[in-house]
């Protein structure tokens, strides 16, 4: 069957909605760093290419990255996490108030480190990443502190998006106490799962894993691929073991250039292609996807429609260099192309 789209004033509906939409995002609050140049040779020290530095840039990472996504569409947006006393901590937080995300959710904690990936690049390929980072759970007395910041938002709030990279951020005590305020206020609940830091993730509105996470998380093999994702026996089966064990509202699988599967209970899936007509970096598409998907449906849309909506954000980023955001203005435009 033919795919469902948008229309250009749908979409313009949906973005004005957002800009009345608060949404907070909480996890693990990064600092990405692209050291960009040329390698014309090898090191005659050990067989290395030799980066002639051109330039740096820096960029909300991880959860802040979601946040940046969300702000871009003007959506209210607030970022909770903790962070060092650290100057990339100053340097992500400086940054975030540029793009008009508010901050004051984010925790100071000397004995954390801010997490820096460092990210090397040569003719727009990336040469080595770099991670520094604290990777502990967070201590009770710090999910306390954390909760304690964000109630006082929760009533004019209309969507949480959970970013959890497996930095320490997101501990089952302070996800199980996310799902019982967003419960009893009725508010959305997205997570995009990391299945090498296992989490009960029952409960939740919406889970946006990828193909590996979905088989991961579904304790299965990936041992077939099909064009169509929807004729991938394996694929389905999968998707259909994570609906029936952690009982989310809704699955959206991502699949990378054959687009997304948008999964719920008792209903076909669907399959979304990508509208991505280049793929130049696909850092950050994932945070891209959840947060515009639940941004959308914060917002009045279908699932179906925030799907779509979602699809079309992911294909504007990936076509830029580095870590990336979608403006209201290019969805626009996305839609115009359809």
């Amino acid at each position: 069957m033919d795919l469902p789209t948008l229309s250009q004033s749908r979409v313009r509906q949906l973005l004005a909605a957002a800009r009345q939409t608060r949404v907070l995002v909480v996890g693990d609050v990064m600092l990405d760093q692209f050291v960009w140049g040329t390698v014309s040779r090898i090191s005659p020290e050990a067989p290395v290419p030799v980066l002639n530095f051109q330039r740096e840039s820096l960029m909300p990472g991880g959860a802040a990255n979601v946040a940046r996504n969300l702000a871009a569409l003007e959506a209210p947006t607030e970022i909770f996490g903790v962070v060092g006393r650290d100057l990339p901590a100053r340097q992500v937080r400086s940054l975030l108030q540029e793009q008009k995300v508010g901050c004051a959710g984010l925790v100071g904690n000397r004995a954390r480190q801010t997490s820096v990936k460092t990210r090397v690049v040569a003719h727009q390929q990336q040469v080595v990443r770099i991670d520094r980072e604290t990777r502990d759970g967070l201590s009770p007395a710090l999910t306390r502190q954390l909760l304690g910041r964000l109630q006082p938002m929760l009533p004019d709030t209309a969507a949480i998006v959970v970013g959890d990279y497996g930095k320490g951020a997101i501990t089952q005590p302070l996800l199980e106490a996310l799902k019982r305020l967003c419960s009893s206020r009725a508010i959305w609940l997205s997570l995009d799962p990391k299945p090498v830091h296992p989490l009960n993730l029952t409960g939740l509105s919406l889970i946006t894993p990828n193909r590996k996470e979905t088989f991961e998380l579904a304790n299965l093999p990936d041992e077939t691929f099909h064009a169509n994702p929807l004729a991938d026996a394996n694929l389905m089966r999968a998707a259909n073991l994570l609906l029936q064990e952690y009982r989310p509202a809704l699955l959206l699988v991502t699949l990378g250039e054959l687009g997304m599967v948008l999964c719920q209970h008792r209903q076909e899936a669907i399959h979304i292609p990508t509208v991505a007509k280049e793929v130049f970096d696909v850092s950050g598409a994932g945070d891209t996807v959840i947060a515009a998907f639940t941004l959308a449906i914060a917002s009045g849309a279908s699932p179906l429609e925030a799907a779509i909506f979602s699809n079309h954000a992911a294909g504007i980023v990936v076509s830029k260099i580095g870590t990336a955001t979608a403006s209201p203005e290019e969805l626009l435009q996305s839609f115009n192309q359809v």
